[in-house]
């Protein structure tokens, strides 16, 4: 178990010195808010469906197809408990903090974070279970999220369904399905813009958690608390509730990791235009990444360890 907690904290200190990348040219005036921007939006609506697509042009077997249903079906009864266990949290603070708090604990940073992390310590098989993990991520925070910052009035069917993480299964699932394959030179194009994400998601988080007041956030008991939520409760519940369904090894490892990945970087957005206490989000977003240096590398074990 010490082997396999070495080998997954010396990927996340990789994945940390991309960050420290960002973080150095931010801190600089070399990568701008407005370029941090565009990179973002590059990663949101290229990167990640040229992800999608090239994931889920594989072998399909009986196995395999039991195994992505299993997934999808067991995230959504997963971040439905999340939700259920976060509603009683954080009820002392303001309306605007308690909001971010609450969306902050339950969703992961999956897209920049989990993907780069899965990829290196699970490698490309288990990829195509973190598409489905995220596809449904996206749409429960495009649901329950926007009604928790926004209100019942800023829910859109039409933005749950119609977004950068479900969109690009339309081309991918009847790939999936049919066995067919995008030709060549086609493929070979998807398959470089979805090697940009590891490094390109990395840089982006150092470059925004380099605006953030890092001295600050080590001084706010509420940013720990909803950081132990997000970072090992989480996960700890995932494993459990995973464990008596005896999936598939590499399945119960991605989703128990991803369980425990850091604070997504979208709360910090939603935060933003619901106009809710934006600092606070920021501030969660930097610590609980920062946090995740330790608690990572505990939650491949945790994975590794149960799923024996």
């Amino acid at each position: 178990m010490l082997d396999r907690i070495l080998v997954v904290f010396s990927q996340v200190v990789t994945l940390f010195l991309l960050m420290g990348v960002g973080f150095f040219l931010a801190k600089k005036e070399k990568l701008t808010q407005h370029g941090v921007t565009e990179c973002t939006y590059l990663l949101l609506y290229l990167v990640a469906p040229c992800i999608i697509i090239e994931s889920l042009q594989v072998d399909r077997d009986p196995a395999l197809t039991h195994s992505v249903l299993l997934c999808s079906a067991a995230t959504a009864g997963l971040y439905l408990l999340y939700i259920l266990l976060s509603l009683p949290t954080f009820r002392k603070q303001p309306q605007k903090t308690r909001s971010v708090l609450q969306f902050g604990a339950v969703y992961g940073n999956l897209g920049f974070m989990g993907i780069p992390l899965i990829q290196a310590v699970l490698g490309e098989r288990a990829i195509l279970f973190v598409v489905f993990v995220l596809a449904i991520f996206t749409v429960c925070y495009w649901i329950h999220g926007v009604i928790l910052m926004g209100g019942r009035d800023s829910f859109s069917l039409k933005n749950a369904i119609l977004n950068p993480g479900v969109v690009p299964l339309f081309i991918a699932l009847p790939l999936f399905i049919t066995g067919w394959r995008l030709p060549s030179m086609v493929n070979s194009a998807v398959s470089f813009l979805a090697d940009l994400n590891t490094p390109l998601a990395m840089v982006v988080i150092g470059a925004q958690m380099a605006r953030s007041d890092l001295l600050s956030i080590f001084r706010q008991p509420r940013l720990y608390t909803a950081s132990a939520f997000r970072l090992l409760l989480c996960p700890v519940i995932t494993a459990l509730v995973l464990l008596p369904l005896n999936m598939d090894p590499i399945l119960y490892a991605t989703m128990v990791i991803l369980g425990g990945t850091p604070t997504a970087g979208v709360t910090s957005m939603f935060a933003q235009r619901f106009e809710q206490d934006t600092p606070t989000a920021a501030q969660l977003v930097s610590l609980s990444t920062l946090l995740s240096i330790v608690t990572l590398p505990l939650c491949a074990a945790l994975a590794e360890v149960l799923s024996r």
